[in-house]
């Protein structure tokens, strides 16, 4: 019973701290990616420094930076070359859209990606945290109703007992 106890508070902390396994990019890193993109001598170059720099911009602390990756990758989205690149573009919007709380959307592209590939492990992974944070979601709403229907019993009692 411990051992239930401490994985729900676990899960309900994961939720408020946006606990997950998608890493973090830094602004180093994405200078760097910004430097090859500029660096980038022929098309093919130029696509694959674009890939890395949405990468880093989707997987950014800094919202105004995940914000242009969504925006840089919904702009070469239909130009992809092949099914595959299009399920990374996708699976890098999903990650994108997951960071700015967009879960819904997220999703739906997560989804799109697993009709191109449905064994793509990391689609699989982001679909399950999806899962995860709906899941913890509901027993956060379950906490703070039960939180309010305490306060609410407790101030009718007292009225109660002042009459």
């Amino acid at each position: 019973m411990e051992a239930k106890m401490g994985r729900f508070f676990e899960s309900v902390g994961n939720f408020f701290t946006g606990g997950d396994n998608i890493p973090w990019c830094d602004r180093d890193i994405i200078a760097g990616c910004e430097r090859e993109l500029a660096d980038a001598a022929t098309e093919e170059q130029r696509n694959a420094s674009l890939m890395r720099l949405s990468w880093a911009l989707v997987h950014s602390r800094q919202t105004d930076d995940v914000n242009r990756g969504i925006s840089m990758l919904e702009a070469s989205l239909d130009s992809s070359g092949s099914p595959l690149e299009t399920r990374e573009k996708l699976y890098l919007l999903a990650v994108g859209h997951y960071r700015n709380g967009d879960y819904s959307k997220s999703r739906q592209l997560v989804e799109r990606c697993l009709q191109i590939q449905p064994d793509w492990r990391q689609a699989i992974t982001l679909k399950a945290i999806e899962d995860k944070i709906a899941k913890d979601g509901l027993i956060g709403i379950g906490i703070a109703t039960t939180a309010v229907g305490l306060l609410v019993g407790g101030i009718a009692a007292a009225v109660a007992r002042k009459k």
